[in-house]
């Protein structure tokens, strides 16, 4: 068991480790940041700030040996550089990384659990790909095996010919078939060293141009009736790699039953509801899961919550959103409000 008054490392500098921060703080925890962009909008509500490069493995170690346990926020962090953290534990562990940062690894690794995922075929070369359409045909979404996401490094192919128009980089590249859903929703539990694990309701999920729109709990009849099925694959990924910490898997809702779409082993968007909607929220219990501390309950605290992202040019509009009384709204102190880029979430609670 890690005490408050120690201090909590994080790797990654946005707005997870801001919020994660903040409820650490609460706690009684100091956090060290460790980013190497020059914008770490978490390193505003830490007590310490290492501004270096991945690789930097000097950094790295003197970063370590200032913190009591280190966790990340999101999941490319490079694992290599790792190493340089020493006997310092890292939580979640580094495997948990390697198998959420590449999608080949991911969907082989939640295939041998017993889930279903999307038809998938690699791409390497054009061969590939049109090997890809013969067997699994179109529309479908190719994706970048590493990194990408909210969308990016995806490309849709909604009939073959249009794959004669795309360009291939040469970097690895997966060929997804679309899956037939009626709703999109996410799991998000949380797993104790030694094992305890409680899960928050499930949200139903709503998303614009590959961006998280709308976060809805309770979800409908229709998705929560798939959630035991989708907790259950949850479970036995958070067992398999021996998980301490919040971990969250998305699915698809389909005639068939829960598609697993991707995993992240880390706190989420789709459980932002949980700061006011929830008696303990995901931030909080990743904190007391990685320090040994017994797990908040994750009940609900009103009968319905909504969270809506806050994109772009929409931040400017702060003060309409504070004029009705019922909105949480949290910004998340980014310089720039550009298109696509997540500048806050507002939450309301419904009675």
């Amino acid at each position: 068991m890690i005490p408050p008054g120690e201090t909590i490392g994080i790797l990654g500098g946005g707005q997870l480790g801001r919020m994660l921060a903040m409820a650490a703080a609460r706690l009684g925890y100091r956090c060290h940041v460790y980013a190497p962009e020059a914008e770490a909008i978490a390193a505003e509500v830490c007590a310490q700030w290492t501004r270096a490069d991945w690789d930097d493995t000097a950094a790295m170690a003197e970063f370590a040996g200032d913190c009591a346990v280190i966790t990340y926020e999101f999941e490319n962090v490079p694992v290599a550089p790792l190493k340089a953290l020493g006997g310092v534990q890292l939580l979640p562990s580094a495997r948990a990384l390697e198998v959420a940062q590449d999608r080949l690894n991911e969907k082989r690794f939640v295939a041998d659990l017993g889930g279903t995922t999307a038809p998938w075929h690699l791409v390497d070369t054009a061969e590939d790909l049109q090997q890809a359409l013969t067997e699994i045909g179109s529309p479908g979404i190719l994706k970048t095996r590493r990194e990408g996401y909210d969308g990016k490094g995806q490309w849709r192919i909604m009939a073959d010919h249009e794959a004669e128009g795309v360009a291939l980089s040469g970097e690895p590249l997966i060929y997804e078939g679309f899956v037939r859903f009626f709703a999109e929703f996410s799991v998000i539990l949380c797993r104790g060293s030694d094992g305890t694990t409680v899960f928050w309701d499930s949200a139903e999920n709503t998303h614009d141009g590959g961006i998280l729109a709308r976060s809805v709990v309770p979800a409908s009849e229709a998705v929560q009736a798939q959630v035991p099925a989708a907790r259950a694959l949850a479970q036995r990924v958070a067992d398999a790699l021996d998980y301490v910490g919040v971990l969250t898997l998305e699915f698809f809702a389909t005639e068939a039953g829960p598609v697993f779409n991707e995993m992240a082993p880390r706190v989420h968007n789709s459980g932002h509801w949980t700061v006011e909607g929830a008696l303990t929220s995901q931030f909080e219990n990743h904190v007391r899961a990685i320090c040994g501390l017994p797990l908040g309950d994750t009940r609900l605290a009103a009968p319905h919550v909504e969270m809506r992202n806050v994109i772009g040019d929409a931040a400017e509009d702060w003060d309409k959103i504070l004029a009705d009384p019922a909105n949480h709204l949290h910004l998340y102190g980014k310089a720039a409000a550009r298109p696509g880029r997540k500048m806050g979430h507002v939450t309301r609670l419904g009675w």
